[in-house]
């Protein structure tokens, strides 16, 4: 089925999004040039993608290891949230924080390559880093990120697949259960010996599944207790970050001023240097002229005084 090559989808969709639409009307118009209407109409089609979008799209086309890798840790992730793994899981928490960490320097220096020079503005990292974090907990999100092909950023509310233990609240002791056994028809009456070890039976298991339900809801107390501690370490951090991140864009700001002045202070001290050479070259080419000008003077002047000498000299021999 004929269409834009892979080749050329990922060509637009690594350029930056304020030269997107421009590279996008080339491709379509090339299209057209050759002939192929219904792959222009393909192209033209194609969305400009957010910023954020941009930025995550530039990772999965340039890095596809970096974006393989994410993806392996979501699974390990799911894994031990599903089997209720509590210190793999911290563990594992652990590195996904190093490795969207990484990601984010790998997404500046990416962004700086492919706009061939430094970022002049203040890159919306907060959302590549929801959109990584949504990849990791949502296959959906991360099929999409390794595409290459987001329009905008992704958000997830949770993190992973925690299941969810089937608990029962139980409002009564043991003679309540048996009040409500009765009720529905067995009796004990009615129970012959075999009937009532049964229940006994039962019973012991039925106590052992509350014990048992209530060791895990336990253990998944304390595991929530240490999230949500993780949740409020994470979230300090998140703060002291952006307000790191802040005062950074302030000081590049101010930096770049002075870098834009201290150019324009270079732009006229060159003019003048230009200016002060053309006139040195000047000085010397008259100095020169100057110099010879003198040297043939003083040559007339020499010249001069040697006829006066010599028409003295005639003068006294004659008398």
């Amino acid at each position: 089925m004929p269409g834009p090559s892979p080749e050329l989808v990922q060509q637009l969709y690594r350029t930056p999004p304020d030269r997107f639409v421009a590279a996008r009307d080339a491709a379509v118009a090339e299209a057209r040039k050759a002939g192929d209407p219904a792959t222009a109409r393909q192209i033209a089609r194609l969305r400009r993608p957010t910023v954020a979008a941009w930025l995550v799209n530039l990772l999965a086309i340039r890095r596809p290891e970096l974006v393989a890798d994410l993806a392996q840790l979501a699974e390990a992730l799911r894994s031990a949230q599903r089997e209720l793994r509590g210190p793999r899981l911290r563990e594992l928490s652990a590195q996904r924080r190093a490795v969207v960490g990484a990601l984010i320097a790998e997404v500046r220096k990416l962004a700086a390559e492919e706009s061939g020079a430094p970022p002049t503005g203040k890159l919306p990292l907060n959302e590549v880093e929801a959109t990584l974090n949504a990849a990791l907990s949502d296959t959906e999100v991360a099929e999409q990120v390794r595409a290459g092909r987001l329009l905008r950023a992704a958000s997830y509310a949770g993190f992973g697949e925690v299941p969810r233990p089937q608990l029962r609240l139980v409002t009564g002791g043991e003679d309540e259960q048996e009040q409500g056994r009765q009720e529905g028809g067995r009796a004990p009456a009615q129970r012959g010996p075999g009937g009532r070890a049964a229940e006994r039976a039962a019973e012991r298991a039925e106590r052992e599944a509350r014990a048992e339900r209530a060791r895990r809801r336990r253990a998944l107390d304390r595991e929530l207790a240490k999230a949500r501690a993780d949740q409020a370490r994470a979230e300090s951090e998140l703060a002291d970050a952006a307000e790191s991140e802040q005062d950074g864009a302030a000081s590049l700001d101010e930096i770049e001023t002075e870098l834009a002045e201290l150019e324009r202070r270079r732009a006229v001290a060159e003019q003048e240097l230009s200016r002060a050479r053309l006139a040195r070259r000047g000085a010397e080419r008259a100095l020169t002229a100057a110099r010879r000008r003198s040297g043939e003077v003083e040559a007339a002047v020499e010249a001069l005084d040697a006829e006066e000498g010599d028409s003295g000299t005639g003068t006294g021999e004659a008398d």
